[in-house]
């Protein structure tokens, strides 16, 4: 099919479907107010009014979406604030530019904020793949040069083990009404001895996207969709040489990232591993708890890349796929229409049917990761087998934290966490979750599944999408990385080495799996191991 023709046609598929949805989140409109939750709290009309902004299926919300839904948000911090009180104060926040998502959108979340309370704020912009290597300069070199800074719960032990950031009032924690977030959110999350630091603004879980129409008795496939990893590889290998039903172009399966991501990018072999690692029994699956020894070169790692190699020898990735990160394979191959299926955060499920660039919104389902047949049995020193689930919840999601740098002049700490408490508000939040944002829902009062039937989600896409996030956050056996010092260090270099091991450059699976081991070797022992094993025993909750 020639480029045009593709074109055209994948325009007038996103213009049928937004016209519509149009209708439907016209009627939606009209129906009854939502139920439950979201209505015992007193805030159901706003919620409902910024969820009709600009609607689902009406394309990507603009600046202009994001003013107003911020300004109509706002009563949280005029119960706290004077107009007018910050004037002067000038704060500096560092965040995330990812798909013109994170900092673009909190800019038009805090016009209204800026134009009632004075202060001004400078923006500190990072691709994902920088982020990383910013963040960790400012602790080495102590020159934190941001006052607020959109940051992962990974991150909590270099910066609030380091004594960089301010404590959180006990005003702020009433704004954001912090008993409303998901349990794993909550303590120890988002704390350090005993004191909280952090506004959730992101919950995040990795899930498995999938495509209805390569699944099903009249799909290309004719399978149902796979539940374990050996399935996803072989239907991955099936597809070679197929058409893809939707544009025509040729089929792919299951779609990995081969190129690092700042570190971000370890987080999708670890999709592929935690089946294989995080056995029931056994709270850790990244390190032994007793002695920091890696196990990133066990069997359960080296049978996750051995998957991704054997699918590279086949042939089954979509061409130069050494090149794509996690960013390419979400907005520029699934959701742009190549690819059957996905493991990401929720922004897949968020931007599948409310931004412009995306075709499959009609055909995208959702659950839980893929499981395997076997899990390593660390103790034992052998497989078990037996069928295990292990989600992937990658990232412990996003927060707002407040640097020590405020410390010292009452007005400016005050205008900083008052810009926290507006970004991570309970309406605000609810609107970021269901339109593409790069977050995720993360709070109770997200699963109400009439607040997204009114915004113009059908409901059996939310139950779809948001159970597959519910049963991830509440999965028994869920894989929860370790908040210890140096965590993007570990993640960093491991990608490192995946990237020569898929490129050839080592002999084997296991070879690259025994390279990463060395490095994270390395990095304990320079961090310092009885402090990273007394940490890590602590986030798995041993101590």
């Amino acid at each position: 099919m020639k480029v045009e023709l593709y074109n055209y046609i994948r325009a007038a598929q996103k213009l049928n479907r937004r016209q519509m949805l149009k209708g439907t989140a016209a009627v939606g409109a009209m129906a009854m107010m939502p139920k439950g939750a979201a209505m015992a709290d007193g805030h159901g009309n706003v919620r409902a009014d910024i969820l009709k902004i600009p609607g689902v299926g009406m394309g990507t919300p603009t600046d202009s979406d994001y003013q107003k839904v911020g300004a109509m948000c706002m009563e949280g911090t005029k119960a706290n604030v004077a107009e007018g009180e910050f004037e002067g104060v000038e704060l500096t926040f560092m965040g995330l530019n990812n798909q013109n998502q994170h900092n673009f959108i909190f800019r038009g979340f805090l016009r209204a904020w800026e134009d009632y309370t004075g202060a001004k704020i400078n923006w500190i912009d990072l691709a994902q793949a920088d982020y990383n290597a910013r963040l960790q300069q400012s602790i080495a070199t102590g020159t934190v040069d941001f006052d607020i800074i959109e940051m992962g719960a990974p991150f909590e032990g270099d910066v609030l083990g380091k004594g960089l950031a301010s404590e959180m009032p006990d005003w702020v924690k009433e704004q954001i009404d912090m008993d409303d977030y998901v349990d794993y959110l909550k303590a120890p999350v988002g704390t350090w001895d005993g004191k909280t630091y952090r506004v959730s603004i992101d919950g995040d879980t990795h899930t498995f996207a999938y495509r209805k129409d390569y699944f099903g008795a009249d799909s290309i496939t004719g399978r149902d969709v796979p539940t374990t990893w050996p399935e996803v590889n072989q239907i991955t290998k099936d597809l070679i040489g197929k058409e893809d039903p939707l544009t025509g172009l040729p089929a792919h399966g299951y779609l990995d990232p081969l190129k690092g991501w700042g570190g971000f990018g370890f987080y999708f072999l670890e999709n592929r591993a935690a089946p294989y690692a995080k056995h029931p029994d056994d709270p850790a699956w990244l390190f032994d708890p007793d002695t920091m020894k890696p196990r990133v070169n066990n069997p359960a790692f080296v049978q996750a890349i051995q998957d991704v190699m054997d699918l590279i020898e086949a042939g089954a990735y979509p061409t130069d796929q050494i090149n794509a990160d996690p960013g390419t394979t979400a907005f520029q191959q699934f959701l742009a229409g190549t690819g059957g299926m996905i493991s990401w955060w929720g922004d897949v499920g968020a931007s599948a049917r409310t931004s412009d660039t995306s075709v499959v919104g009609d055909v995208v389902g959702f659950s839980i990761n893929p499981g395997s047949e076997k899990v390593w049995n660390t103790a034992a020193g052998q497989w078990d087998e037996m069928p295990n689930v292990a989600p992937n919840n990658a990232y412990i999601g996003w927060g707002i934290y407040v640097m020590a740098t405020v410390e010292g002049d009452e007005k400016k700490k005050k205008a900083a966490w008052s810009v926290a408490a507006h970004l991570g508000g309970k309406d605000i939040s609810l609107w970021a979750s269901a339109y593409p944002t790069g977050f995720q829902p993360y709070r109770n009062s997200h699963f109400q599944y009439e607040e997204w039937e009114e915004a113009g989600y059908d409901r059996a896409f939310v139950e779809d999408y948001l159970g597959s996030n519910a049963d991830s956050y509440n999965h028994p056996n869920a894989a929860v990385e370790p908040r210890i010092p140096g965590i993007f260090q570990y993640y960093s270099v491991a990608e490192d080495e995946l990237a020569k091991g898929y490129a050839g450059q080592y002999a084997s699976a296991q070879e690259t799996a025994d390279a990463i081991a060395a490095a994270w070797e390395k990095i304990t022992d320079q961090i310092g191991r009885e402090s990273q094993i007394a940490l890590y025993k602590a986030s798995l909750g041993l101590s």
